[in-house]
């Protein structure tokens, strides 16, 4: 029995508990893990609190998040409204501008057709007076014919001007 390798294991065993034992190893050991076992109770009570912590700021960015959408949408609703307001409006000052520009081409054209006509009736009366004065002066001889001629040539401008 005490030639076997496994009996010197067994006696060596009990002789390191007994000193062990006797120098309160088991104290410190029993003291060590004590504190361990705190120290981590106290890791995982830290560790709760920062989850709960995170879970708290996590929704309050949640929260934050779905604000600042519903303000992007309502930025993005208004400057749609603010640029089909201002188109109705360009729109509207185009077609205003339009109209003006084509009432103000329409009066110079009536303007211009008037003046046209002016200076062709006008043309028209000086070729009239020019042809009556050259027949009359050819076909009426002496002071009846510078009479009648003048009398002519008044009534003729007084008419076609």
């Amino acid at each position: 029995m005490f030639l076997e390798a496994e009996t010197w294991v067994a006696i060596a065993f009990v002789i390191l508990m007994a000193v062990f034992a006797y120098f309160g190893i088991h104290r410190t050991v029993l003291s060590a893990l004590d504190k361990r076992s705190e120290r981590i109770k106290a890791e995982l009570d830290d560790a709760r609190r920062l989850k709960d912590e995170a879970a708290t700021l996590l929704a309050e960015y949640k929260t934050k998040r779905a604000s600042a959408e519903r303000e992007a949408e309502e930025i993005i609703s208004n400057a749609k409204a603010e640029a089909e307001r201002i188109a109705v409006e360009a729109k509207a000052k185009m077609e205003d501008f339009v109209a003006r520009r084509t009432k103000t081409a329409e009066s110079k054209i009536a303007l211009a057709e008037a003046q046209a006509v002016a200076d062709v009736r006008s043309a028209a009366a000086n070729a009239a007076v020019a042809a009556a004065s050259t027949i009359l002066s050819q076909s009426v001889k002496g002071s009846v014919a510078d009479d009648l001629l003048a009398k002519g040539i008044a009534e003729v401008r007084a008419k076609l001007n």
